[in-house]
């Protein structure tokens, strides 16, 4: 009785055994070593890590991380402004040499390779000249920063010359002219108040793009260059920089309430822009982030990429409006 007994609960065993380790295979081949073991765990497991993947990829960007770094550069530029505006002058050119050598860094990785030295005298010597002698200056100085990145690619060879070139004329334009008019506006005697409004409503613009998007975003915009930038997030940008530019005109530059209305609704329009413009210029290059040197952001022309679209546009709305003095 016994030995039927034990054979058949050792045919028991195989099958059950066998069981096992197909069912095991089919589900993903849990150990190799210890077959079975530890597999109703590992469901359970892999949700917990793809959890947190979810909630980061809704949020978009390490949320502590980026909220710190944004109130750190918040309070360095109104620092400056209080201090002396001339300070902001030396941000922006800090700014702004940071993200040409970001830009050329990452043309570099699709074979454009921007001469670096008059592109960084160019930057500088552009926001320089728009703060010390206005438009016009800017422009002469573009024209000649122009002039010195050809001159230094034909000094290197022929060879790839029209294309090197054209990057570093890209690079002279975006980000180092554009900026140019945030000098223009912090020229004046109130400058410091207009470059305040200035980033006041460009931030407003990301602050409800971001928030409107993540809440109620169901439409996508563009999505082959910004999955997740939605209608619904444009709607919440032009919300908040019309109210924001109301409110902060005519209570810093002493212009009309429409008139900052105006302004938040043409800012909302160009910091969208911009920042289409960088998604695209990032996925050409097959990047993620320009750089890695503000935690939670990317690189400083991650963080530029609207403020550099938007300045011609409130230095235009701004002299309209509410005239420097």
């Amino acid at each position: 009785m016994n030995l039927p007994e034990s054979r058949s609960a050792r045919r028991e065993s195989r099958r059950d055994a066998s069981s096992g380790t197909a069912s095991g295979g089919r589900q993903g081949q849990p150990g190799r070593g210890q077959p079975g073991q530890g597999q109703p765990d590992q469901p359970t497991g892999s949700g917990a890590t793809e959890q947190p993947a979810r909630r980061a990829s809704r949020a978009g960007r390490n949320l502590p991380a980026a909220i710190g770094v944004g109130v750190g550069l918040g309070i360095v530029i109104i620092g400056s402004l209080l201090l002396r505006k001339e300070l902001m002058l030396v941000i922006v050119v800090a700014a702004i040499a940071v993200g040409v050598w970001e830009l050329r860094r990452g043309l570099g990785q699709v074979g454009i390779h921007v001469p670096l030295v008059p592109s960084l005298v160019g930057s500088v010597s552009m926001i320089v000249s728009a703060y010390r002698g206005g438009g016009q200056a800017l422009v002469l100085t573009l024209g000649l920063t122009c002039i010195g990145i050809l001159l230094w690619r034909i000094a290197d060879g022929v060879q790839d010359a029209v294309r090197d070139t054209a990057g570093g004329f890209f690079v002279a334009v975006y980000p180092s002219f554009l900026a140019g008019f945030a000098a223009l506006m912090l020229a004046p005697s109130d400058g410091g108040r207009r470059i305040i409004t200035f980033i006041l409503v460009t931030v407003l613009s990301d602050v409800g793009g971001y928030a409107f998007g993540v809440l109620f975003g169901r439409h996508p915009m563009a999505p082959s260059v910004s999955p997740k930038k939605s209608w619904e997030g444009f709607a919440g940008s032009v919300f908040t920089c019309v109210v924001g530019g109301a409110v902060a005109v005519p209570l810093l530059v002493h212009g009309p309430w429409w008139g900052g209305a105006a302004l938040g609704a043409c800012a909302a329009v160009a910091a969208t822009v911009g920042d289409l413009t960088e998604s695209t210029i990032k996925r050409d290059l097959g990047i993620k982030d320009m750089s890695t040197i503000l935690p939670g952001h990317g690189g400083v022309m991650d963080r530029l990429d609207s403020l550099v679209v938007v300045a011609p546009i409130a230095w235009a709305v701004l002299a309209a409006v509410a005239p420097p003095h």
